[in-house]
């Protein structure tokens, strides 16, 4: 499961629990990890497909008996009730310094879920270099003007929390100066050519869709 590679002191891949990644870009991110932390939830599936969690993290009231005991010099408890276990996550890591951390697994099942640790992308970002896999694309939260990788034709949508303005260069429908009042507004985007630019002084989550060759 995981190719272990020397262990890069500032980096973390987090294992949420939404539904198992199978798209060749977020499992080769898993192959790669240096570092894996799996959320409580997550922890008995990845085991099961022969992954070793170097933590897991989360209430710790989902692993089962047989893997609290296999892992216990790994577990982390933390029974918090006003965050997530993906929140407990990103907290181990700013706590142990991996601050370069990539999710998977964090979308997929149930919707609301998957909008809270969309959204949470957000509040991450102040503590950490954050980005989260899915099975169709990236979501990189930002709170300054960056300018992003691309290639011609790639989709692009663009998620403003508050009542910041935003500018997009590059893109195919054009953005100036333009508060977004709801999430819909910003979404079904191109990229024009190898990089576009978001301007922004407040919290935007940006979408990139794969290429359809990976």
């Amino acid at each position: 499961m995981k190719s272990k590679k020397d262990d890069d002191d500032s980096s973390a891949v987090i294992v949420a629990n939404g539904r198992y990644p199978r798209h060749p870009i977020p499992l080769s991110v898993i192959e790669s990890a240096s570092y894996i932390i799996c959320c409580d939830g997550a922890a008995n599936h990845f085991i099961e497909l022969g992954g070793i969690p170097d933590a897991i993290v989360g209430d710790c009231d989902s692993i089962s008996e047989e893997n609290k005991i296999r892992f216990a010099d790994r577990l982390f408890p933390n029974t918090e009730q006003e965050t997530n276990d993906l929140t407990k996550a990103i907290q181990f890591c700013a706590e142990n310094a991996r601050r370069n951390i990539t999710i998977v697994g964090g979308t997929g099942m149930r919707e609301d879920h998957t909008i809270g640790n969309i959204s949470l992308l957000a509040d991450y970002e102040a503590i950490a270099n954050v980005k989260m896999f899915t099975n169709y694309g990236v979501f990189t939260p930002i709170s300054s003007t960056t300018t992003f990788q691309s290639f011609p034709g790639e989709k692009v949508s663009l998620f403003v929390i508050g009542q910041k303005p935003i500018t997009t260069t590059g893109l195919k429908y054009p953005i100036t100066n333009r508060v977004l009042t709801n999430w819909w507004q910003g979404t079904l985007n191109e990229s024009l050519s190898d990089s576009f630019t978001i301007e922004t002084n407040g919290k935007v989550i940006v979408f990139q869709v794969y290429s359809q060759e990976n």
